[in-house]
């Protein structure tokens, strides 16, 4: 099992570090366009192999795709954040241009690859792979859901006074702050509902603090998070390299599910060896499906300024 990561920043680094602890493939490497920095990242890596104890072997490469080839999984963590004075349409220009030209070096040497897009804004970047990669639907998986349900599930764990373990609860629709829809009528502690233990008030802090959960880590950290991320990512990526068949919330490219068409959203789906297995269909309230169908269109609105 090989696993590339492109983009050696803090995301990307993560991802590789908490893929190799894990131990589950032989290789990961990581690729970066800033010279010797995939390299100097996967050398410090590599030298806390022997203090974590793990086997993977982990290689940087500056640009060489030809390094990548083999890849079971690949993982886009390339691109930019928005800059002060910068319109929303010159960061997806940006970023797309990143994305497509990645994806179409990692599918050249890894024609069998699945893709796991993190690239913001996620769900676009996610469709935009769907329409230049040439992959079949169930190898493209936008990591969003997986993220913003961790993120959910620790907001209940802080309301409920619970551990983290005792709770299950999961994000749907848009990687957004707007669009991100917590789905609180499905949100458990061990399997008794949350609504039985929270206030209204304390439902509304959850979902609230869920929601706007990078935006607060940004206003703390001045830059975007990376450990919750990595995270995430290495769950997705044992879930497919292990044939786990687990079920995660992540951005997939729906057609005819929750009523769409022809756009990536965050929706339960089961990861697996062939990456979506399936794509899990929940019964939504009235009010959720409204806020599925809002987020649904402004992802459509944010989709208009691609250009492939």
């Amino acid at each position: 099992m090989k696993v590339t990561v492109v983009g050696a920043g803090a995301v990307g680094a993560s991802c590789a570090e908490y893929i190799a602890m894990k131990n589950f493939c032989s290789e990961v490497v990581l690729v970066d366009i800033k010279e010797g920095f995939a390299e100097g990242k996967a050398m410090d890596l590599m030298q806390t192999a022997s203090l974590n104890g793990f086997d993977t072997k982990i290689t940087g490469t500056t640009g060489d795709y030809s390094k990548t080839a083999g890849s079971h999984v690949a993982v886009i963590t390339s691109g930019i954040p928005r800059k002060p004075g910068m319109t929303r349409e010159e960061l997806i220009g940006i970023n797309a241009g990143i994305v497509k030209e990645v994806t179409e070096n990692l599918v050249k040497h890894s024609p069998e690859v699945i893709i796991i897009v993190v690239s913001n804004p996620m769900d676009t970047m996610a469709y935009l792979v769907h329409k230049t990669s040439g992959l079949p639907k169930h190898k493209i998986i936008g990591m969003g859901g997986a993220l913003d349900s961790a993120r959910f599930k620790y907001r209940l764990a802080e309301a409920l006074e619970a551990p983290i373990s005792d709770v299950d609860g999961m994000v749907i629709a848009a990687h957004s702050d707007t669009g991100m829809l917590p789905l609180l009528s499905k949100a458990t502690r061990n399997g008794v509902p949350v609504t039985e233990f929270l206030s209204d008030e304390q439902q509304k802090y959850v979902i609230e603090e869920t929601k706007v959960g990078g935006a607060t880590l940004t206003k703390l950290l001045g830059t975007s998070a990376w450990y919750a991320p990595g995270a995430a990512v290495s769950v997705m990526v044992q879930a497919i390299a292990c044939d786990q068949k687990k079920m995660i919330p992540c951005s997939l490219m729906l057609e005819g599910e929750y009523g769409q068409n022809d756009i990536c959203l965050g929706v339960p789906a089961i990861i697996g060896a062939n990456g979506v297995e399936k794509i899990v269909n929940v019964t939504l309230t009235a009010d959720e499906q409204l806020k599925f169908a809002e987020a649904a269109n402004a992802v459509r609105e944010v989709n208009g300024d691609l250009k492939f």
